[in-house]
């Protein structure tokens, strides 16, 4: 068996990895969220990282803006000839009144300052759009064992080294204030089936990860390595990992 932990230190992939290893939404998502608006004119993906939701969006709607703070991550967005990408906080968006019939945030309302994003929201939307607020919640790998050595690292590892806001996500979001009139949301997830090295790419990505690097505690990550590349056998094998997707939906 060949041992990824030996050949490639997968915590130290750079800003590209979250473009290479970020989990894609299923389509169903965005078509369920364009089913409930009141036009396919615009949407926007308000805190949209590289485009994961925003380009499936484009699948639905004639214009759909991505807006991210981070320089680095519209850098590295997927293009799409009906995307267009802005480098804007959630909490000041430059674009004109009432010209958005979907408002989403996929994986990022729980950074923002939530009644400066929702007073943006109704300044923006048109009548009785669509604001939605999407995230996917601990991820669960389909071996027990490899299911355990994960829920032990994420708990109780690399858990002190998560900003509070995290939380909100582990929470699916329920205690996130939501001041519009909700309608019920779909069930969905995500799927994927990963070898060790698109795994270890992917917990990567995470800002705990960078912070427990940046405090010295590589042993942390060395070990949950070793213990995974033990657990999960030839590292090209695929194992299905599925992550529940919790959303509030709400009409404006």
């Amino acid at each position: 068996m060949t041992k990824t932990s030996n050949r490639t230190n997968w915590f130290d992939q750079g800003g590209r990895s979250y473009a290479l290893f970020r989990p894609e939404y299923p389509p169903e998502l965005a078509a369920r969220l364009a089913e409930l608006t009141p036009s396919r004119g615009r949407a926007l993906d308000v805190g949209c990282g590289t485009g994961q939701l925003t380009v499936q969006l484009a699948e639905h709607f004639n214009e759909v803006i991505g807006l991210d703070p981070s320089a680095e991550q519209v850098e590295n967005a997927t293009r799409h000839p009906r995307v267009t990408y802005l480098r804007s906080a959630a909490e000041d968006i430059p674009l004109g009144d009432h010209g958005a019939d979907l408002i989403a945030a996929a994986q990022a309302a729980h950074w923002f300052d939530r009644p400066a994003f929702y007073a943006q929201a109704r300044r923006l939307a048109v009548p009785d759009a669509i604001i939605a607020l999407i995230s996917y919640g601990v991820l669960h790998l389909d071996d027990n064992a490899l299911n355990d050595r994960f829920a032990k690292f994420y708990r109780d590892e690399i858990g002190p080294f998560w900003p509070a806001e995290r939380k909100l996500v582990d929470g699916g979001y329920a205690d996130i204030e939501f001041p519009f009139d909700e309608l019920p949301a779909p069930s969905l997830a995500i799927q994927r089936d990963w070898e060790l090295g698109e795994f270890l790419g992917y917990i990567s990505t995470w800002s705990a990860v960078r912070r427990a690097v940046d405090a010295g505690q590589d042993g942390i990550l060395t070990d949950f390595v070793r213990d995974l590349s033990d657990l999960w056998g030839d590292d090209r094998h695929a194992h299905r990992v599925t992550w529940p997707i919790n959303m509030r939906i709400g009409r404006i």
